[in-house]
């Protein structure tokens, strides 16, 4: 994600700073001169500007007397010049400059080449010119004299006075506004004018170009990408903060720069109270200070952002710890979730729940630590969202989920301890329940049958037994009654025993002496095998044909469960073997190697099990037999995938480039899907028939699939499809890159399969074409379309009517035929509508002519043969799906017109002489007999292609 928010305005101007020029400075793609450029140009002191000015202001440049004026350089003259009056506001160069050009000592031609040169050459608006002429008498007499002769040759437009003396000057200016050579009072040293004028011109370099630092880091800052790890962040943030300190630096420099700039510049009035600053240098002043405050409020923007991008690092840098941790966090609690899942035992003795809930206790205790770091960690969420982080709506569901995981734990623990706290108190029912049986038959059978022969010893055993069924209300249970079927066969044994006793009690017979073994004889029987009844704990009746026992003592589970959680091990380290739970990601990886893979080799798998002589009785009639209708071609697919196809895309992990190349030269292999799409629907049919089967369900949980096996029977259909998705994304992520071509071809590759697959889906639906679709060549295109037809044989109305009312029809396109079908929807057992297409009509393509264009609507298009004796008026959904129909027709067409060239030429040499010479005696005269009989020809069995060859030949000897 990027940096948003507006940016600071960083783009610091430079008005008014050391040319006094306007804020476009910054702007100008052509520096201009500064002192350094003409330093020693400057150092001459040719011309100077004093800082002087009119009485209106206007400043003065002076060119003091120098012996090689006439020597300057044009170029340095013009610099130097250029430079001067570039100095001063443009408020006071609008005046007009004022030139003093003291030769004195010279001569005349020295005055006149010094007025000749500024004349041409001066850049500025000229006020006046003042010239203080030679002081020698005959060379003030040639001065007047030339002054008078040579001032239409000068060319200003200014008035030029000469003066005589430097106090007919102090007439025109004031004496302060004047150096001393010149008799004034203004204070002028040309070297420290040097030095002031490149230090203003350095610090506002230095401005400018802190500006641009601070324009371009808080443009970078602006388009930052955020890291999406811990480390990267912090070494962004640490790259970042380094930066920001050195450019604080930076302007802490520029800041102290300029001060020490004002300082020596306001010297003078510093040293003396009665010195003055000249105009041009309160104009420095000025500048300076300008700069300083630009600076600062640079600085302060540049601060604020700065604050605001710092607060938005830290708070990734904090977010990423947070979603570092989720994870964390996450993926121990999915851990404690799935351990807690695998508890679904409930027991099957005191002994075993026992066991149990000291398991469940001490995953209790270890999911502990996890479940305070998620309530921490959602705590700290929370605080996240208090404190305004600008992730909210990614931190608060990660906060939500870490609570909702804590929650579902502890009140799936409560459930657990419930479930089993009840099971331990049933099973000591059920154990005392047990005991008390066992008593019960052991004082049944220890009651002597000869001592219940009186009535003495019949009253005495039935005290016994009142006795002892007193303490039958102990273990009464409010299970379903199924559960107690021991109980209540205890207690019929019993009533049996008391109506006996009873009879014997109340009437007295001859005792009879049978022969019973004695109490300390008889064994303590075991209880009968019962089965425990099919609602509780009721196993599956296909684990090794084992049903719950009570061997052993009542109630006790057989090792059913022990054998089918071994077997169920055994197939998970199978399926493992065969990389079905690879921990690669599943989108990426062909489809045979995800998880969940169905068709895998024996004696794994459906299809293996379809051959298990233990399962066999369990397999429907109808699925017998039809093992290749309910998985296709998948084994061949697998194949393909497991030995081929994945090895290929593996080796292209480290050169993702050539992935392209994979497909494209697999092409022809991964045909092998229109095979099995072409299947799917017999499959799902079949599979509608038999999803329901215990055969299926057994398979299902002895495999511990997920899904049943019909979504993964759809699996190599939607793998198709995904393939080029795949190459799309690579596409988006490799333009204008090595590979990119054959990524393209690729794609295209893999579009043409699936419409190839598509297309091949609709054709299984033709009924009644009596021949084989098979010989029709490739099917290139299918549709729908309105169609009306327009024959010139039948009855006028059926014609006329059947203009105006269209029929539905599907056009299947193939390279020698087109079919016309008639698309009906029905439904099948409630499931979804099937379509299929009933055939009406087919043309053949070599005897078909089209019409491209049709009047009233642009979405028409006719197909008509036999000299448009049948016209099919066709339209399309669009202009676009028109004109991709007529582009494969007319491939077609062009095709064939290709394939029968040679015959053409055949047909041309001997056809058409031989017509026209049996109609008019020579082989290419009378053409139009001819083509009546060519015509005639036509209607006899000769190609549409093949009659349009010979017609345009034809046409061409006639013209020849």
């Amino acid at each position: 994600m990027l940096l948003k928010g507006n940016l600071w305005p960083l783009c610091v101007t430079l008005s008014d700073f050391c040319f006094h020029c306007t804020d476009e400075i910054m702007q100008q793609e052509i520096r201009p001169l500064v002192a350094v450029d003409i330093i020693e140009q400057l150092h001459r002191q040719f011309a100077i500007l004093s800082g002087g000015r009119g009485k209106d202001g206007a400043p003065i440049i002076t060119f003091p007397e120098f012996a090689g004026f006439s020597d300057i350089p044009d170029e340095d003259f013009l610099n130097v010049v250029t430079y001067l009056t570039s100095i001063p506001s443009l408020e006071a160069a609008s005046i007009g400059f004022i030139i003093i050009i003291d030769r004195r000592r010279d001569k005349w031609s020295a005055v006149k080449a010094s007025l000749t040169r500024i004349a041409g050459a001066f850049p500025g608006n000229l006020q006046l010119v003042f010239v203080l002429r030679p002081s020698r008498f005959i060379q003030r007499t040639i001065a007047d004299i030339g002054i008078k002769l040579y001032r239409d040759d000068f060319k200003m437009k200014v008035p030029i006075i000469m003066l005589n003396s430097v106090s007919d000057l102090h007439g025109y200016i004031d004496k302060s506004q004047l150096t001393r050579e010149l008799g004034g009072t203004l204070e002028y040293g040309h070297s420290q004018w040097i030095h002031h004028r490149t230090a203003i011109e350095n610090f506002a370099m230095t401005v400018k170009t802190t500006a641009q630092m601070l324009q371009s880091f808080g443009t970078d800052l602006a388009e930052t990408e955020l890291p999406n790890d811990v480390q990267c962040t912090e070494e962004l943030l640490s790259a970042h903060t380094d930066h920001h300190s050195k450019l604080k630096d930076e302007l802490k420099l520029a800041v102290k720069q300029g001060a020490t700039l004002l300082t020596c510049i306001r010297e003078p009035v510093t040293r003396s109270a009665n010195s003055k600053l000249s105009p041009d240098e309160l104009e420095n002043v000025a500048t300076v200070e300008r700069l300083l405050a630009q600076l600062d409020e640079t600085e302060k923007a540049f601060d604020q952002f700065w604050t605001k991008h710092h607060l938005k690092l830290e708070q990734c840098l904090q977010l990423r710890h947070f979603e570092h941790d989720f994870r964390e966090v996450k993926l121990a609690l999915d851990n404690l979730m799935e351990g807690q899942a695998g508890f679904a035992d409930i027991g099957d003795s005191v002994t075993r729940v026992e066991h149990l809930l000291r398991e469940q206790k001490h995953l209790e205790e270890k999911g502990q630590e996890p479940l305070e770091k998620a309530q921490s960690l959602a705590l700290h969420g929370e605080q996240l969202i208090q404190n305004n982080h600008y992730a909210v709506d990614s931190i608060r569901p990660k906060c939500v989920e870490l609570r909702r995981i804590c929650d579902d734990f502890t009140n799936e623990t409560k459930k657990k301890y419930d479930i089993l706290g009840k099971s331990l108190e049933l099973h000591k029912q059920l154990d005392k329940a047990s005991q008390w049986c066992e008593a019960g038959i052991y004082l049944l059978a220890s009651q002597a049958v000869d001592k219940c022969q009186s009535q003495e010893g019949a009253e005495t055993a039935l005290v016994e037994i009142e006795k002892f069924l007193v303490t039958a209300k102990e273990h009464q249970l409010s299970n379903p009654k199924e559960i107690l079927q021991k109980l209540e066969d205890v207690q019929e044994m019993f009533d049996k025993r008391q109506v006996s006793l009873k009879k014997l009690a109340a009437k007295q017979t001859r005792p009879v002496q049978p022969v019973a073994p004695h109490p300390e004889s008889s064994p303590k029987r075991a209880s009968p095998k019962i089965t425990r009844p099919a609602g509780v704990g009721k196993p599956s009746p296909l684990i090794n044909g084992n049903a719950l026992r009570l061997d052993s003592g009542p109630y006790r589970r057989s090792n059913t469960t022990e054998n089918r959680e071994a077997s169920s091990s055994g197939e998970n380290k199978g399926d493992t073997a065969l990389g079905l739970h690879s921990a690669s990601d599943p989108g990426l990886l062909p489809w045979d190697k995800q998880p969940g893979f169905i068709f895998v080799s024996p004696p794994q798998g459906y299809a293996s099990e379809m051959d298990n002589p233990s399962l066999v009785h369990l397999i429907p009639a109808a699925l017998q037999n039809k093992k290749d209708i309910l998985f296709g071609n998948l084994p061949e697919i697998y194949e393909f995938h497991n030995r081929i196809f994945l090895k290929e895309i593996e080796n292209c992990i480290e050169n993702p480039e050539l992935l392209a190349r994979c497909f494209l030269k697999r092409k022809e292999d991964l045909q092998i899907y229109e095979k099995y799409c072409q299947n799917k629907p017999r499959s799902e049919a079949l599979w509608r028939q038999c999803g329901d089967s215990i055969f299926f369900q057994e398979c299902q949980r002895k495999l511990d699939h997920k899904l049943s096996l019909d979504a993964y029977l759809l699996k190599p259909v939607q793998r198709i499809t995904k393939y080029q998705l795949l190459l799309k994304e690579m596409l988006k992520c490799s333009k204008n890159s090595e590979g990119t071509a054959e990524l393209e071809e690729a794609l295209a590759t893999m579009l043409d399969i699936i419409k190839s697959v598509n297309d091949s889906m609709h054709q299984i639906a033709i009924t009644g074409y009596e021949g084989d679709v098979g010989e029709l060549g490739k099917l290139l295109m299918q549709g729908s379309f309105n169609v009306w037809t327009d024959h010139k044989k039948g009855h006028n109305k059926v014609k006329d009517l059947a203009r105006f009312k269209p029929m539905q029809r599907h056009l299947f396109l193939y390279t020698k035929m087109l079919l016309f079908c008639k698309k009906r929807e029905e439904n099948t057992d409630g499931h979804e509508k099937t379509a299929s297409y009933s055939f009406k009509n087919s043309l053949k393509m070599s005897t078909v002519g089209i019409t491209e264009n049709v009047k009233g609507d642009n979405k028409k298009f006719e197909i008509w043969y036999n000299g448009r004796e049948e016209v099919y008026i066709i339209q399309a959904s669009s202009v676009e799906l028109k004109n991709t129909w007529i582009s494969e027709i007319r491939k077609v067409l062009t095709g064939q017109l290709e394939a029968c060239r040679g015959r053409t030429q055949i047909v041309g040499i001997f056809l058409i002489p031989l017509l026209c010479s049996a109609v008019t005696g020579h082989p290419y005269k009378g053409v139009c007999s001819c083509l009546k009989a060519l015509q005639k020809e036509r209607t006899s069995g000769i190609s549409i292609t093949l009659y349009y060859c010979c017609l345009s030949r034809m046409l061409s000897k006639s013209v020849s």
